[in-house]
């Protein structure tokens, strides 16, 4: 049965599927997805585009038994579909073994930020579906299968958006555990980060900047180094220390973030802006995401800063991170390094619209691909031209799905998929 109301986290979407179901076992979700019509999985609700929603069968496999099983001595960790990332980051720890990299959130879905192509921050931090090595997804039949890193199926099928099967497990890669010291410092000028771009974002193991784009400075630039580099510098290209501890969003509680200040601790708790224990970010939001080659960031800096009066009463908070290119057909670090454009917007879309309107605008000129998990207004042929291997992920679709069982409004705008 359908809850009255049921939607993502920010409650921008509205669900409306025939069914929805909360699966508890494997050998259901293969029954299920064997006998239904058309198929979406709902993870933790963080997307902010129409990305899981359908008119058909609406699963949550959140109450999937929850596994997080080491192997040490492979350096991998199996996880089931359930889990998020709170969950796997710890028991990783404690075996002494870390992910390369976390999303600002550890409350949301491992399957999830795989499928949408979620991403943490780092020059040298492929996004969090790097990792991944093995996948086990159900087909449209209910059979399940498991690809391996090195299958001829599997760069498409890591980030796919839910199009390439049911996925109930993922084994990641790991690596040696490390600790980190986070600082932040304020009034980065904004001429000193477009300037020193490719240094300033390299300084660390990962570097955040955040904005409010209305004034030319960098509100906050946080830095996350490992523990073993040298003290941050007093002053850094004309910002200052942050005399205490900060939140991405002005005026929200700083307790709800990372331990800030140079105090060293481990990288589960560091990397991720959030705490797990306390309400991540506002909730109450838009999220808008485009990422670009990174030598295109300076002009696309500049081209942004231009129409900054156009959209910055609908922003909350703006952050720019970089990311390593990856292999994964889908991925919006495809095969480049990457630098991340994310805007947090107010929650009500009259507001947004004009304001995304005006964003894309400038970066029209720029090789920006949309977050598919994130609220983007780009047309389908300008979409389509910015993935080099969309043919061929549709080939692969149309082989593993051929009645288009998976698919919905959302994933037909943008691709050439049946049903």
């Amino acid at each position: 049965m359908t809850p009255t109301k049921l939607t993502n986290w920010a409650g921008n979407v509205v669900f409306e599927p025939e069914r929805y179901v909360r699966a508890g076992r494997v050998e259901q979700v293969q029954e299920l997805v064997a006998g239904a019509r058309r198929v979406r999985v709902l993870g933790s609700g963080h997307s902010f585009s129409q990305v899981a929603a359908t008119d058909g069968l609406l699963l949550s496999l959140e109450d999937l038994p929850l596994e997080v099983d080491v192997d040490t001595a492979a350096a991998t960790a199996r996880v089931t579909a359930s889990a998020r990332f709170a969950h796997v980051m710890p028991a990783l720890h404690a075996a002494g073994l870390a992910l390369h990299n976390t999303g600002s959130l550890p409350h949301i879905s491992v399957a999830g930020a795989a499928a949408t192509g979620t991403h943490g921050s780092g020059t040298g931090n492929p996004c969090l579906a790097a990792a991944v090595t093995g996948i086990e997804l159900i087909g449209p039949d209910g059979s399940l299968r498991t690809l391996s890193a090195g299958d001829d199926d599997f760069d498409g099928s890591v980030i796919a958006m839910g199009l390439a099967g049911v996925v109930t497990a993922l084994t990641l890669r790991a690596q040696p555990a490390f600790d980190v010291r986070q600082y932040v410092y304020d009034d980065l000028p904004l001429d000193a980060l477009i300037s020193n771009f490719d240094e300033i974002m390299g300084s660390a193991y990962s570097v955040s900047a955040f904005t409010h784009w209305r004034r030319p400075v960098i509100d906050m630039l946080w830095r996350k180094q490992l523990a073993g580099d040298p003290v941050a510098p007093a002053s850094y290209f004309g910002a200052r220390p942050a005399d205490g501890p900060r939140h991405p969003i002005a005026g929200m509680p700083t307790e709800n973030a990372t331990q800030q200040l140079g105090v060293p601790g481990p990288w589960h708790e560091r990397l991720p802006h959030f705490r797990f224990e306390f309400t991540p970010s506002r909730g109450d939001e838009l999220q808008s995401e485009f990422l670009l080659p990174v030598e295109q960031a300076g002009a696309a800096l500049a081209a942004v800063n231009e129409v900054a009066p156009r959209f910055a009463d609908a922003l909350q908070v703006a952050e720019i991170r970089t990311v390593a290119g990856d292999d994964l057909w889908l991925s919006p670090c495809y095969g480049r390094t990457t630098v991340a454009l994310h805007f947090t917007w107010v929650d009500d879309l009259r507001v947004v619209a004009p304001a995304l309107a005006a964003l894309e605008g400038a970066l029209e000129g720029f090789d920006a691909r949309p977050h598919w998990g994130k609220v983007f207004g780009l047309g389908r042929e300008r979409v389509r031209a910015l993935y080099p291997r969309l043919a061929d992920f549709e080939k692969l679709v149309a082989r593993v799905d051929p009645a288009g069982k998976f698919t919905n409004d959302f994933t037909r705008t943008y691709l050439e998929l049946a049903g």
